[in-house]
């Protein structure tokens, strides 16, 4: 098999571990961009923190030009959370003929956050018969994970899933998505009051290409999509964390004040015309000393079933993910294709 090319965009927390996997794999990186002026000029060598692999950092705005000279087989998107934000990147990938892997949580089920966008891209992918798809630690953590415990039960009544995770690793989007440093008033304004609408207000923002939603409701749909049910309806939460003491943010370079917004909570329930329900937690927020990541999830029926795990490292689980799936995209059919119309994510040895 020929040597698989990456270009990477955005060279933030996520890439230095995806670039490490990939080239351990057997992959190469033919090409790097990034908006932070801080980065651009620097060799990818010196995010990876190894030895310089002779690839320079380019601003974004050179993307169309690089991928027509570099010619990579896929591209690595792990810059923000949310479609809408990576549309031009998307777009400027796909028309080079370049397949897509991202860590944007809404790309994992795209279709039932942001329909529009999404149909958009498909078509856009397969006219150009290139994959887009969405994975990282929710693809086996908050997926195939639960897929598999489901499939040695009898009778699901309801599927209920909880994982929490630092905001602090995965960079300022992420944290400021989550309200982290927001007064209460301000969290309010700013998240909260966008769930507290109607269903046909909340159509009406999704149909427009103006809802943000919480990284389970695109996980729920996902389950939904693989377990062959057949939603009937969805709807989200955001509720603030708090602390009982200052905490310090490093992402946001701030101290975040007693009883203002660490991060959020946000629950998504959706339930089937097959009568069973999945709701879905994840917590996000500026963890204290004693906090650590967890991913819990039951499933009730015939039998119960929990599955408790502590301390996961969900960055280094999220950026394993995407370098083991690489292949898997660029074997799948063109489109904006979910993992869970993918085969299942598997260990990789070498490309």
């Amino acid at each position: 098999m020929k040597q698989i090319k990456t270009f990477q965009i955005g060279c933030g927390k996520m890439s230095k571990y995806i670039m490490n996997y990939i080239y351990d794999l057997g992959g190469t990186i033919v090409g790097a961009v990034d908006h932070n002026t801080n980065k651009i000029g620097k060799d990818i060598g010196d995010i990876m923190e190894s030895d310089k692999k002779g690839i320079k950092i380019e601003d974004v705005k050179k993307l169309d030009e690089l991928l027509k000279i570099t010619k990579p087989d896929i591209a690595v998107i792990t810059t923000l959370s949310y479609l809408n934000d990576i549309e031009e990147e998307l777009r400027t990938c796909i028309t080079n003929g370049v397949n897509v892997i991202t860590t944007a949580e809404e790309c994992f089920y795209a279709e039932s956050s942001n329909p529009t966008l999404f149909k958009e891209i498909d078509i856009l992918a397969k006219s150009y018969n290139v994959t887009v798809t969405g994975c990282g630690y929710q693809d086996v953590f908050w997926g195939s994970l639960i897929t598999t415990i489901a499939a040695s039960t009898h009778n699901i009544t309801k599927i209920k899933g909880s994982s929490s995770y630092n905001v602090e690793d995965y960079g300022i989007a992420l944290a400021k998505a989550h309200g982290a440093g927001l007064n209460l008033e301000d969290f309010e304004k700013e998240i909260a009051s966008l769930d507290n609408i109607s269903p046909e207000e909340r159509n009406k923002l999704i149909e427009s290409r103006k809802f943000n939603a919480s990284y389970m409701w695109n996980a729920a749909s996902w389950l939904a999509k693989k377990l062959n049910l057949t939603p009937v309806s969805i709807n989200q939460k955001c509720v603030p964390t708090t602390s009982e003491e200052d905490i310090h943010s490093n992402t946001l370079n701030m101290e975040i004040k007693k009883g203002d917004a660490t991060g959020m909570s946000a629950i998504t329930t959706l339930e089937t015309k097959e009568g069973i329900t999945i709701e879905a937690e994840c917590i996000g927020k500026v963890y204290s000393a004693e906090d650590f990541d967890k991913n819990e999830w039951t499933i009730y029926g015939e039998p119960d079933t929990t599955v408790t795990i502590n301390k996961p490292d969900t960055v280094k689980l999220t950026c394993a993910d995407i370098a083991n799936r690489i292949p898997d995209v660029i074997n799948a059919q063109p489109g904006f294709i979910p993992t869970c119309d993918i085969s299942e994510a598997t260990y990789k040895i070498k490309y």
